[in-house]
């Protein structure tokens, strides 16, 4: 069985570029986000990269920490990193993990557990360790997402989602389609209609089960 939405993400040791971690006490008491790639120095990685260090000022303005895993070690993190500031423009001032024995990849269900790295290995060989995670300070994934080597990474629809969780976080409240913040919101059906009204005021009926309120 994978890693699922509401599971407590494993608690794992690791070396990164900026020192050792343990996970769980890493992320503290602040949300997070991990995301992944199966090598260091590879073109479209860089990019994602750069897009999520020009992003430090959103992350610390939403009680966020972000950390890299690439599957390489701390000396090629720590020289990769001079070329994702070249291109961004920013400094990359959060780690990356060192997972060159694929063990934290296998633990989040990006590789399958006989996976191993072949001698002159490209980033092919572990393609599917491109994933996104976003854990809330319970240390419970709250969402995932996996992306192929030809497709960037869209960091803006990563705030996004990441804003909408912290808005719906422990609330009978769901984000629409295409939500941004400071939109309207979808009251839970978890709530009648008098509940409903006790707790946001008057809404807006659009149908019998979509009900939307600017009060949340």
């Amino acid at each position: 069985m994978g890693l699922r939405i509401n599971d407590i993400v494993p608690n794992f040791s690791a070396e990164t570029d900026l020192g050792p971690i343990r996970f769980h006490d890493w992320i503290g008491d602040k949300w997070a986000i991990l995301f992944s790639h199966p090598k260091d120095y590879t073109p479209v990685c860089t990019t994602e990269f750069g897009a999520v260090a020009q992003l430090a000022k959103e992350w610390e303005a939403h009680n966020t920490k972000v950390i890299g895993l690439s599957v390489d070690g701390v000396e090629e993190h720590k020289g990769w990193k001079k070329d994702i500031e070249a291109v961004s423009g920013a400094k990359a001032v959060f780690p990356i993990i060192a997972d060159a024995s694929l063990e934290v990849s296998k633990q989040f269900d990006m590789l399958p557990a006989d996976a191993y790295l072949p001698d002159g290995r490209t980033a092919a060989d572990s393609a599917s360790v491109r994933s996104v995670f976003i854990i809330s300070p319970d240390k419970k994934l709250q969402l995932s997402m996996t992306y192929p080597m030809s497709v960037g990474r869209n960091f803006a629809e990563i705030l996004r989602a990441l804003k909408a969780l912290q808005k719906t976080y422990g609330q009978p409240l769901a984000t629409p389609a295409n939500w941004t913040e400071g939109q309207d919101v979808v009251i839970a059906l978890s709530l009648d209609d008098a509940a409903a009204e006790e707790k946001f005021g008057a809404f807006d009926a659009r149908l019998p089960y979509l009900r939307m309120t600017s009060n949340a």
